[in-house]
């Protein structure tokens, strides 16, 4: 598995860090571990491993907000390289989520 989840109970965050590539090959993890259940707090999504990042990553982003209430969700995404972090400020990712 190219995610690894962990939950902090007591501050009700969960953080994602994803392996190599993001896309949909851990669609399946990712929609366990963030969008099966009731939402939680915050959510931090650690980019620092990954070097690609397809649409269906986005998309995956996309729900994510939606599913931690959108504009009142908390969702940090860190550790993105340079390369990553244009392609998501291309996309207008900058405006919806916190880039570290």
């Amino acid at each position: 598995m190219s995610l690894t989840v962990h939950h902090d109970h007591e501050l009700d965050c969960v953080t994602l860090q994803l392996g190599e590539r993001f896309d949909f090959t851990v669609h399946r993890d990712f929609h366990d571990a963030c969008l099966g259940g009731t939402a939680a707090r915050s959510y931090v999504i650690d980019l620092g491993e990954v070097s690609s990042m397809d649409s269906s990553a986005l998309g995956m982003l996309l729900l994510l907000r939606e599913h931690a209430g959108a504009d009142r969700s908390e969702i940090r995404i860190v550790n993105a390289g340079s390369s990553l972090r244009g392609t998501l400020r291309v996309a207008g990712f900058d405006k919806l989520f916190v880039l570290h």
